[in-house]
């Protein structure tokens, strides 16, 4: 990611070709006598720095293990363009029909699936930017927890929306990083203007709001997946910025995901319940055609 030619903050991935970050340009602006405040806004430190991180960002390990799998189903298939539908399902594809039946472990392997070299792109692309901006802010390990989470929500939604349509890609677990950014910028207490924020919310919401249109309007895209993770994201956001909005707030945070965790289980069963479907862990096995 690039970084701010005045103070060296980190710029967002959707600030094409920008040099100066939203805080400096402030900033700068109270300097000439452009902005009436009754105190002087200082540079501060961006809130969402952290220092003593490791080299490898967990970002890149997860684009990593995305491209590790699609490179091994590449391999398998010996094609990248597309995978047929049964190559994704025996990969791991979330198909509600087989989830809900006792398959659960497609909740979230679907998640580090694609269906073909598009499909990867785009998100890893999407990841990419958004990924680095919430590590940055979460810190390390609450990023992947609400990664993960996430990912859990959208596919739970995609499974019941249509249950006999596999569902893979990390989008779901995407468009719910979009919403927790959302909600902690617009819950969360920073040390800048919220003015600075403002451009960083924009894009954010323009990212929300094209794929969704994208998604109703292209055949192909599970919008229900990314309905849900979007939902989750919002929900988590919400509950860290009002509950435990500190790095030093472990325990309360752990105590959100928790509930979290068991409000999705909640849903696991209503489904269950739904399709009249006994609630268990096992593998399915389908009778081989006879000749």
């Amino acid at each position: 990611m690039a970084n701010c030619i005045r103070c060296g903050r980190q710029l967002s991935g959707f600030t094409f070709g920008k040099k100066i970050c939203p805080w400096c340009k402030q900033h700068e602006a109270e300097q000439r006598g452009e902005v009436v405040e009754n105190a002087r806004q200082p540079v501060m430190p961006t809130p969402w720095v952290r220092r003593g991180e490791p080299a490898i960002s967990l970002t890149q390990i997860i684009f990593g293990i995305n491209a590790a799998v699609f490179l091994g189903m590449a391999l398998a298939a010996w094609s990248f363009l597309d995978f047929p539908p049964q190559e994704l399902v025996r990969w791991g594809g979330n198909v509600g029909a087989l989830t809900i039946s006792g398959e659960w472990w497609r909740l979230l392997t679907n998640i580090f699936i694609h269906g073909g070299i598009i499909h990867i792109a785009f998100n890893m692309w999407c990841l990419w930017n958004l990924g680095q901006l919430a590590e940055s802010l979460y810190g390390r390990w609450t990023y992947a927890t609400i990664y993960l989470i996430c990912g859990l929500g959208a596919s739970l939604c995609s499974a019941g929306w249509h249950p006999y349509v596999p569902s893979v890609g990390a989008s779901g677990a995407i468009f719910g990083l979009a919403g927790a950014l959302i909600a902690a910028f617009k819950l969360g207490e920073f040390s800048v203007p919220r003015a600075a924020l403002s451009g960083t919310l924009r894009s954010l919401g323009a990212f929300v709001f094209y794929n969704l249109i994208f998604g109703f309007a292209l055949p192909g895209i599970d919008n229900a997946a990314h309905i849900g993770g979007l939902v989750t994201g919002l929900i988590v956001g919400a509950l860290i910025a009002v509950i435990a909005p500190r790095h030093e707030d472990a325990p309360r945070r752990a105590l959100v995901f928790g509930v979290l965790l068991v409000a999705l289980a909640g849903g696991a069963m209503l489904l269950t319940h739904h399709y009249h479907v006994p609630l268990r862990l096992q593998r399915i096995h389908f009778a081989e055609p006879e000749n």
